[in-house]
């Protein structure tokens, strides 16, 4: 029998931690973005008080099916992404907890498509049910089309010779349909690489956060978050490459100032929406654990209080 795949949660202690700003019973209601596999929802729950609830979101149908294993009345979950963070009732949220990227389970099941360390079906799904895979998008986008992707949501300096030789292969011999043909594809048309990261690292992540439009849905969930936050909840982001971490920084420096209006200058300033608080980074210990917490890094911001 194949043993179920594990995910490791990064920097768990320190995100609850940061969510519940150090309260050893919070109440209130908290919101996990990204279930995964459960392991910052079980942390929550067990310091929540008995009138604290909390609500996950989550796009992937395996992740709706571990979060049916948590009997808890404070406990639910939904079928969403977390760019739905907005329905909540305004000003009703204690914390929001938005954990990026791709659990451990997703990457290391082959069917998923997401590695190229097996070989798969070309997916890169988040949510199986609904929406185009990768593969299918590959097989009719046009050059400039996937240059574009894998440059912007890559940083690949060499996504035009690599988007050239993606559809080279299709008009040769059909559709792109597994994860290590087009690692093979990429890997013949980069010209170099940074020591000890794989040719296709990349293009992978292009596609994937491409695919599931990653960054669009953060900017998204941000915006809801100032909506549903109420005054003193906490906003926790945990990113794992830069394009995430960029958007994150950006969002809490901006609404972390007064911003005054030139069309009228004796007016009063809007007031900040958020104070930064802390940037955080997994311990040398955690990344000897778990190598895939090396590029982590989590940022908090708290809510301000809303004038009357």
């Amino acid at each position: 029998m194949n043993q179920p795949l594990q995910h490791t949660t990064v920097l768990l202690d320190e995100a609850v931690d940061a969510l519940l700003g150090g309260a050893a019973a919070a109440e209130g209601c908290f919101v996990d973005g990204t279930f995964g596999r459960g392991g910052h929802s079980r942390r929550i729950l067990q310091r929540l008080g008995p009138r604290g609830r909390l609500v996950a979101f989550d796009k992937d149908p395996q992740a709706i099916e571990e979060a049916a294993r948590i009997q808890d009345a404070r406990f639910s979950i939904r079928h969403q992404g977390f760019s739905h963070l907005g329905e909540l009732p305004p000003a009703s949220v204690t914390g929001v907890l938005l954990d990026l990227g791709v659990s451990s389970p997703q990457i290391d099941d082959p069917g998923r498509g997401f590695s190229f360390r097996f070989d798969g079906p070309l997916d890169m799904r988040m949510d199986t049910t609904r929406g185009q895979s990768v593969a299918e998008w590959l097989a009719d986008a046009e050059v400039a089309q996937i240059a574009e992707v894998i440059r912007d949501y890559g940083e690949e300096r060499f996504a035009g010779p690599i988007a050239k030789a993606i559809v080279a292969r299709r008009e040769e011999r059909g559709p792109i349909a597994g994860t290590a043909e087009l690692a093979s594809i990429v890997a013949g048309a980069v010209k170099s690489r940074e020591p000890g990261q794989n040719p296709a690292t990349r293009t992978f992540q292009a596609l994937r956060i491409f695919i599931n439009a990653e960054l669009e849905e953060l900017q998204q969930a941000l915006e809801a978050s100032l909506h549903v936050l109420a005054p003193g909840g906490r906003l926790a982001v945990i990113s794992f490459h830069s394009l995430e971490d960029r958007i994150v920084k950006q969002f809490i420096a901006k609404h972390s100032k007064e911003v005054y209006d030139r069309r009228a200058p004796f007016a009063p300033p809007q007031p900040m929406r958020l104070k930064a608080l802390e940037r955080i980074k997994p311990g040398a210990h955690e990344v000897q654990a778990n190598p895939r917490a090396r590029s982590a890094v989590m940022r908090v911001a708290e809510r301000t209080e809303v004038p009357a």
